[in-house]
Parts: C-alpha cells; structure tokens; sequence
C-alpha cells in the first residue's frame, strides 16, 4: 500500500525561495573579474560555521560561476576531477595544456593539470597576456593540484598565494632560504624540465625588485590565487 509523504510547508518555503534566488542570481550574470569573484565568496564563507557547508557554498559559487563566466576548459585527469567537482559539467575537455592555453588565449579560462613530464607552465613567463588567476584546491592547507590561466585582468584578494618560476638548479630548500632571505615564504610546488615552479605567500607583483636577487636566471611571477 502506497503511503503519501508528508510535506512541510516550513521546508518547501525555504526549497522555493532557494531555487527563485538561483534564479534571480543566474540572471544577474558574472562578475567581470576573477579577483571580484573570489571576494564575493570570502564574503558568503564568512557565514558559516563547518567545512562541508564551506563545502557546499563554494560547489554551488563554482556552477554559478561557470554559468555566468567564461567558457571553461579543462586539460589533464586530476583538472578533469577537480573541475567537475567545483564547477559541474558545463567544463569542456581540451586535448593537453597547449590547446587549453589557445583556448585561455581566446578568452576562456582553462584548468590544466600541474603534473607531467612536460613543463607547460614555463611558457607563461613569455605570455604576459596568460596568468594564474586560480588554484585547486584553494583552501589554505591543500597543494594545488592543478591550476586555472585566462587572460583576465585579476588583482589582490587579501589571502592569495603567488606562481614563481626559475630555472635555478639549486635545492628547493636552498631556494626557499635564499627568497626568505629576501622576505618571501617560499614553498616547491613541482619540477620539470629543468625549471622549478614555486608558492609564494602572498601577492607578489612581477615587477617586485626583491626578486631580482633570486636564484636563477630565466626566473618570474606568472600569476596568483586566491585561498580560503
């Protein structure tokens, strides 16, 4: 015998006002720059009180980005994953990191894996009009597994971290103490190539003179992230 669940009036209010303010938010459209994007969310995650819902805010701020931003790619298995679970399926597939820098080139943003034999990132210092603009994961205890370029302008979030690249064949530790010497937090991220891609806490502009003293001599900053 079928039995008729029962509805809440309370909860299906609060299901309706949900999806009209969806609704209402999808139709306001993107906001123009990604720094503009990550404040917005640093605002809405000053409200609540756990990791899963810090969780679930950022999963439907990514749909709602993706829907209302630039198109999309993403290049590389973990980039694949990591995007479908922030961003949903409305990303598109790129063959490798060089067709989804044609695309960021284009004016998409393109989330390439940062793994591989193939140093794809060390291209960025001779594309000025390619940066960092994002990260994933983005919390501030998680290494980025992959990383977001576009050819959008992006600034200061307050919490970000910073991509340096050199080519410098001295120790990672070594390197980290020659850039604290120089006032920088400096972390490895990866090596390839023979070029070394760094974190950098904080935002450092390109054209910091601190780093003219860092190790190496094909060496600079090719974009930041915001963390939360």
């Amino acid at each position: 015998m079928m039995i008729e669940p029962e509805l809440d009036g309370e909860t299906a209010a609060l299901d309706a006002a949900l999806a009209e303010a969806l609704k209402m938010r999808l139709e306001a459209g993107g906001r123009s720059r990604p720094d503009a994007e990550a404040l917005a969310l640093r605002g809405m995650l000053d409200h609540v009180d756990t990791n899963d819902q810090a969780a679930l805010i950022k999963a439907v701020w990514g749909r709602i980005s993706a829907d209302t931003g630039p198109v999309l790619f993403a290049a590389g298995p973990t980039a694949h994953l990591l995007a479908a679970d922030r961003f949903g399926l409305p990303v598109r597939s790129s063959a490798d990191a060089e067709a989804a820098m044609v695309e960021a080139g284009r004016g998409a943003r393109a989330l390439i894996d940062l793994d591989g034999p193939r140093p794809w990132w060390g291209r960025l210092l001779a594309r000025p009009d390619l940066r960092i603009v994002a990260a994933l994961p983005d919390d501030r205890y998680g290494r980025p597994q992959a990383v977001m370029i576009s050819n959008e302008t992006s600034g200061p979030t307050g919490e970000d971290r910073t991509f340096w690249i050199t080519d410098s064949r001295e120790p990672d530790g070594r390197i980290a103490d020659a850039l604290a010497a120089s006032g920088f937090l400096a972390q490895g991220l990866v090596s390839a190539g023979g070029l070394k891609l760094f974190m950098l806490a904080g935002y450092v502009q390109p054209e910091d003179g601190r780093l003219g003293d860092a190790p190496g001599s094909l060496k600079g900053v090719i974009g930041a992230a915001p963390v939360f």
